[in-house]
């Protein structure tokens, strides 16, 4: 992997165990040499990594729609920035720049976006591993949905098993680096569900 994007919030709770986490992911990444892709903001979890990233001499490019650029709230600081219409063209143009996605603590938009690309990866339309930085058992009930999904026949295993989770950032990166993706294990229609 050369360059992950990551989904977080564009708020901070203050967390102490996400920000430590949010630095132990900086670390990872800036140590194998993986550029961060990821909002372009500079308030929030968003502007924690990107700072994170920064302050330890990596890459990070930001996408982000010209509406809240003019809310001044897009970190002028990072490598490179840049500026598109609306959300859907973000989100297409950060899925374009990474090899990788992690969805980190954040709010409807955070999970809009995880499960816009995901639901991109399960109908083929990109080969990315996604994975989930589930800080202090986050996203716990939402895996445990995600399972419901298999259980209930909604979801195949196989989508299933496509998201990768840990409390771990360095875990979460060598499972994303080690996961095979098969195209055609992932297909949705409902025949394969039986």
């Amino acid at each position: 992997m050369k360059s992950i994007c990551v989904f977080c919030g564009a708020n901070f709770n203050g967390d102490a165990a996400l920000a430590n986490a949010v630095e132990q992911l900086a670390e990872v990444m800036v140590n194998r040499g993986i550029q961060l892709v990821y909002g372009g903001g500079k308030v929030g979890v968003m502007g924690l990594l990107a700072d994170a990233v920064l302050k330890r001499g990596g890459k990070v490019v930001g996408v982000i729609p010209q509406f809240l650029l003019d809310k001044e709230v897009g970190h002028t600081g990072i490598t490179e920035l840049h500026v598109v219409e609306n959300m859907h063209q973000r989100k297409q143009l950060m899925n374009d720049l990474c090899d990788a996605i992690i969805m980190l603590p954040g709010g409807f938009g955070t999970l809009e976006e995880f499960f816009e690309v995901l639901t991109w990866l399960q109908l083929g339309l990109h080969n990315h591993p996604v994975g989930i930085l589930n800080v202090g058992g986050f996203y716990d009930h939402l895996l445990m949905q995600m399972d419901v999904m298999v259980e209930q026949r909604y979801l195949k295993p196989a989508n299933r098993k496509l998201v990768l989770a840990s409390a771990d950032a360095i875990e979460l990166v060598n499972l994303m680096d080690e996961i095979e993706i098969k195209p055609d294990e992932v297909w949705f229609h409902d025949r394969d569900l039986t």
